[in-house]
């Protein structure tokens, strides 16, 4: 007896007990011989050999791809992201989504489904997602997808084990697949209208439906299986009108099945693809700088010198950090300061008797790198100032300029590594016209791999001290093989170090460092002040650069201080700071913005009475009086509560009426948030900090899988206010009373 004459033998047994009457006699056909393909896998080749004695068509085999840039049975091509190179794998933070697309295609009219299919370092399956055809005219197909699960754990905490196990190479597999279910149906639904060969399509409806019941790919469950047989069944039953039977495998119920556990025949996957999944932190991360000589310095009342702060009174920074949210502080150089040369105020070139030195002029007769400056404590008290950060969850970065004062010990002991004149000299740091006297930069010709191994050396002694991420200062100016030698070396001991470039150069340089092993990236968002500037510059650093320049937006540094900020007062510092906090999954905050700290050294870029060149006494009672420290506890808030906003790969620009109103969203379906509900915020900024503005903000709903045909309802994040949002929506922002709109659909 042939599959299909089993089919109508238990249809019409099922018509005659409910009926009491015999079925309608029907045709009988010749079995249909197949042909053996060669390179068919096991279960096809079972399930063609099952279904020999079909009147349908046989289904599409799996044809192996034994060679690279052979194709499959389904064409699979130009997947993205790929690696750059066929070298350097795509990078994503544990648990981060991120966005999948592909050319998927067959031959002809048949239709074709793809799915995206994850798995971990071990090569175990952890994700398997249907993709939509965003683009049927050029057959492109996209799919969120996720390495892991997100996770906060610190590399020192418990747990994080478990976490480190997770962290190395993942793949993606893209599975192109005939879709012989929606192929079928589409035809059917026509000849059951127009009354067309209706017998034919009807009963291979049914026996596809069968197939699909004892295939094992689709991994369906025992009352799965019911179904489809059932389907196949009614559909078989020439008894019943064709639109019954159609209806047998036109439901929701079926529909439902083929979203969740489709017939994918002629299944080709693609050759996998890498990614390069690192620990938490290194993409979705809040920084805080602060100089620890200036943590708790205060104006001694019998003398009027500045008693400069020690590692012990900094103590109270690592409070403040937490305190509005942030998890990593970044301090600048902590080493001994050279004395040659050294600058004194504003960068000027002859220092007083009581200027303490830039801390980037390293070195002196104390020591070097490897040194804590007597003046800040000892390693001793640098270990407890990590401990205490540690109890606080905080992590600490160290600032590491690779340069040399005039006295640092190197001079001395590796006189080769520096660059010497004609008249025997050694060269100070210059960028004519700019000139760094007080600096000897490293000369990497001589002997790279002495200085490679020393910093390695020096390195491993302050992750040893509990530093666990390093800010590198103006790498872009050394070999890119240097840093590529050196963060291999380190990170092969400890794979949790992670490594912020400080590099403002070319697209080129900067894509290079992420290649070697730069987790993160300064960048140009603090010059990216208008709408056109932003609603360019937000999708770039949130689309594919972000696979592998993770950009770290930072409003303010020791060395800018932009005239928007001079320029814009409380208003301009929140505008920047939500931005900055919402625009990138990692942003960072110099201490002093929330006094407001604003005013520029003339004809330069950066604050007056710099930092970098003396100690700030602050009064953090005053910052109450502004309320951008409330602002910038708020915003790590939304941050931590919304997995919208983990991710380099959600962004989407809004349309805005006003020029000086720019909008954006960030979106994570819910497949992908861990609580099982999508998370969709929109952001709404006034870029004027001294106006109001009005402005239209339009949505394209489906984009962002929003209800297209009801308001939905949107929280203010900021202030708990809530409304009613569709399509087109009114906004109205004053720098005096809200500079911006986070909203959290609800």
């Amino acid at each position: 007896m042939s599959a299909m004459a089993a089919i109508q033998e238990s249809a019409n047994t099922r018509n005659s007990s409910e009926q009491s009457k015999a079925p309608k006699p029907r045709k009988t056909t010749a079995k249909k011989t197949t042909t053996r393909r060669k390179r068919v896998d096991a279960e096809t080749a079972k399930v063609t050999k099952a279904l020999s004695g079909m009147t349908g068509e046989v289904p599409a085999p799996t044809i192996e791809a034994s060679a690279p840039g052979q194709f499959g049975r389904i064409n699979v091509m130009d997947i993205t992201p790929a690696e750059e190179r066929g070298t350097y794998a795509p990078r994503v933070e544990l648990g981060e989504p991120f966005e999948m697309t592909a050319q998927v295609f067959i031959e002809g009219r048949t239709k074709v489904g793809a799915t995206a299919v994850v798995r971990n370092p071990r090569g175990r399956e952890t994700m398997r997602r249907a993709m939509t055809c965003t683009n049927p005219g050029l057959d492109r197909w996209a799919v969120s997808v996720k390495c892991g699960e997100h996770s906060d754990l610190k590399p020192w905490e418990d747990g994080y084990a478990a976490v480190k196990r997770q962290l190395g190479e993942w793949t993606v597999t893209i599975e192109g697949w005939e879709d012989t279910y929606i192929s079928w149906l589409r035809d059917a639904r026509i000849k059951v209208q127009v009354n067309d060969d209706v017998d034919n399509a009807l009963d291979s409806g049914a026996e596809l439906l069968a197939r699909w019941a004892v295939t094992a790919d689709a991994k369906l469950s025992a009352q799965d299986r019911k179904t489809l047989q059932k389907a196949a069944e009614t559909m078989a039953d020439s008894s019943l009108s064709a639109e019954d039977r159609l209806a047998a495998g036109d439901n929701p119920q079926i529909a439902q099945l083929h979203d969740t556990h489709p017939l994918r025949d002629g299944l080709s996957p693609s050759q996998p693809q890498r990614f390069k999944v690192e620990r938490p932190k290194s993409s979705f991360a809040a920084w805080y700088q602060f100089f620890p000589r200036s943590e708790g310095a205060y104006v001694d009342p019998n003398t009027g010198a500045i008693v400069q702060g020690t590692l012990q009174t900094a103590l109270a920074g690592l409070d403040r950090a937490a305190a509005e949210g942030f998890d990593i502080v970044y301090l600048p150089p902590i080493f001994p300061i050279g004395t040659t040369n050294r600058k004194g105020r504003n960068n000027s070139l002859v220092a007083g008797p009581n200027d303490p030195g830039s801390p980037f002029g390293i070195g002196s007769e104390l020591g070097g790198h490897d040194t804590v400056d007597p003046l800040l404590g000892t390693m001793d008290d640098f270990k407890a100032f990590v401990a205490r950060a540690h109890e606080l969850g905080l992590e600490i970065a160290l600032d590491f300029a690779l340069q040399c004062s005039p006295d640092h010990p190197w001079v001395k002991q590796h006189p080769n590594w520096f660059r010497h004149k004609p008249d025997g000299t050694i060269a100070f740091a210059e960028n004519p016209p700019k000139k760094y006297q007080d600096i000897y930069p490293i000369d990497f010709n001589a002997d790279m791999a002495g200085i490679e191994k020393e910093v390695e050396r020096i390195m491993n002694l302050w992750i040893d001290a509990g530093v666990t991420i390093f800010r590198i200062d103006n790498p872009h100016t050394k070999p890119v093989r240097f840093w590529q030698d050196v963060i291999a070396a380190v990170t092969k001991k400890h794979p949790e170090v992670l490594f912020l470039a400080e590099a403002f150069t070319r697209p080129g340089m900067m894509r290079a460092l992420s290649y070697v092993g730069f987790t993160q990236s300064h960048c140009y968002f603090p010059w990216r002040n208008t709408k056109e500037e932003l609603a360019e510059y937000l999708p770039v650093t949130n689309g594919d650069d972000g696979y592998y320049q993770h950009n770290t937006f930072w409003p303010t540094t020791p060395d800018i201080l932009t005239a928007y900020v001079r320029d814009n007062g409380i208003a301009g510092h929140c505008v920047r700071a939500v931005l900055a906090a919402m625009g990138s999954p990692s942003w960072g905050i110099y201490n002093g913005y929330e006094l407001i700290e604003n005013r520029q050294r003339p004809g330069f870029e950066e604050q007056i009475d710099n930092e970098k060149y003396e100690v700030k006494v602050r009064d953090w009672d005053q910052a109450k009086q502004f309320g951008v420290a409330e602002m910038l506890t708020a915003l790590n808030k939304i941050r931590r509560n919304h997995p919208a906003a983990l991710s380099y790969h959600n962004l989407t620009m809004l349309e805005t009426s006003d020029p000086n109103i720019l909008a954006f969203a960030r979106h994570t379906p819910a497949e992908l948030t861990g609580t099982g509900k999508a998370d969709t915020l929109i952001v709404v900024v006034n870029l004027d900090g001294h106006n109001a503005h009005q402005s239209m903000v339009h949505i394209e709903l489906a984009d962002l899988g929003l209800p297209t045909n009801r308001p939905f309802k949107v929280r203010d994040e900021l202030t708990g206010r809530e409304f009613q949002w569709g399509w087109d929506n009114f906004v109205s922002l004053a720098p005096w009373a809200d500079v911006a709109h986070i909203f959290s659909v609800q």
